[in-house]
């Protein structure tokens, strides 16, 4: 029988203690070194146990010491500095009263959004090798054999930290893919799976690129494609992840580019997994895109649908997250499926729509309907 695995996007709630520090450290206030370093380790620890206890065979340190997938970056390279201007996403702005009450409910997150004002270099990869260690001790205490890490791709760091120094934007892209490319091979090295963060290659058509037409984004995401490849280069892609999505938020969505439309550019990232969402109201539709574009799909590549959504705090039903496994199961195989989240629960730091008892049940069912769908797959 070919078992189903299970894993999801990522990011995971933290706890109050590891937010708590977070911030302390995002606003420059005060704190305890080693008291912040123990709390990292503590949270990445629970983590990973409660992963492993919803049936996760993947896991992820839940980006516990981040304080969001993108803008971490700042804080491990040089470069940056200050804040940017926030820009709605275009379809919160064609509903101006729901954005407001985002707002007023706290639903849109702040954190600085620095620019790049000079040389973007590494400053070592301490911090990381801290996450990497935490990550390993967690799994081994509690017998996961399966671990993945999260990193930033050059074009969503080019989305959320806007350049101010570089010449032009591809200059700006092929300087951060240089300083990642090290971030990316210290995962590798570690014995970890690489996930990519790419929600450039879907949302920041409606987020930073609306004026643009479709076929003008495509040839932008093409280009963030080649400088993700280019840093890339030399990495195993059986060990790399990539993520693409329309935005993490409740919303209406009604200005997402069509999955049809960027599906060229998704095979294109030299990656064997590719995640992506298939579970909310506005794409769990294009499961047929993958149908009727089977035979693109390269042999090598592993469907990693969302089978579970990441916004809303409905469980999903077991039966339902097997019927949509058993859908890309019977467009590739079961052997080239892994079940997966729509995005993460834990984006930014002490911020998610979906509790966090709930986003562990949701875990729970999406592991129950893997087993479903293995059973049934044979």
């Amino acid at each position: 029988m070919t078992a189903i695995r299970t894993t999801h996007v990522g990011s995971l709630p933290r706890s109050q203690e590891v937010v708590d520090f977070i911030f302390a450290r995002e606003q420059g206030a005060e704190y305890d070194t080693d008291a912040f370093a123990a709390a990292m380790t503590r949270g990445c620890e629970e983590t990973v146990a409660k992963q492993v206890k919803a049936g996760i065979d993947v896991v992820s340190d839940g980006e516990t010491s981040k304080i969001s997938y993108a803008t971490y970056v700042k804080d491990r390279y040089t470069g940056f500095a200050g804040d940017s201007k926030r820009n709605a996403p275009a379809d919160l702005k064609m509903f101006p009263a729901f954005l407001e009450r985002l707002k007023d409910e706290g639903g849109t997150p702040t954190y600085a959004r620095p620019m790049c004002v000079g040389e973007v270099r590494s400053k070592g990869q301490g911090e990381l090798q801290t996450d990497i260690a935490n990550l390993k001790a967690a799994m081994a205490a509690h017998g996961a054999s399966e671990g993945f890490m999260n990193a930033a791709s050059p074009g969503v760091i080019s989305l959320f930290l806007q350049n101010d120094f570089y010449p032009t934007r591809d200059a700006y892209l092929a300087a951060l893919a240089d300083a990642m490319a090290e971030e990316y091979r210290t995962i590798v090295e570690a014995g970890l799976y690489l996930q990519l963060d790419c929600p450039d290659l879907a949302l920041s058509r409606h987020m930073l690129f609306n004026d643009l037409t479709d076929d003008e984004f495509i040839k932008i995401a093409g280009a963030h494609v080649e400088a993700l490849n280019h840093a890339l280069a030399g990495i195993d892609p059986a060990r790399v992840r990539v993520h693409i999505c329309w935005g993490n938020y409740e919303g209406p969505h009604v200005c997402d580019i069509d999955m049809d439309k960027v599906f060229g550019t998704l095979m294109g990232v030299s990656a064997q997994q590719l995640l992506f969402e298939t579970s909310n109201p506005r794409h769990a539709h294009e499961w047929t895109v993958f149908r009727d574009r089977k035979a693109e799909i390269p042999e090598d590549k592993i469907l990693v649908p969302g089978v579970i959504d990441s916004t809303t705090n409905f469980v999903e039903h077991p039966e339902l997250v097997a019927q949509r496994i058993e859908r890309f199961a019977g467009i590739v195989g079961a052997d080239r499926v892994i079940a997966g989240s729509d995005c993460g629960f834990g984006t930014f730091a002490g911020f998610g729509a979906v509790d966090p008892d709930i986003a562990y049940a949701k875990l729970a069912a999406l592991s129950d309907g893997a087993r479903r769908a293995s059973a049934r797959l044979g």
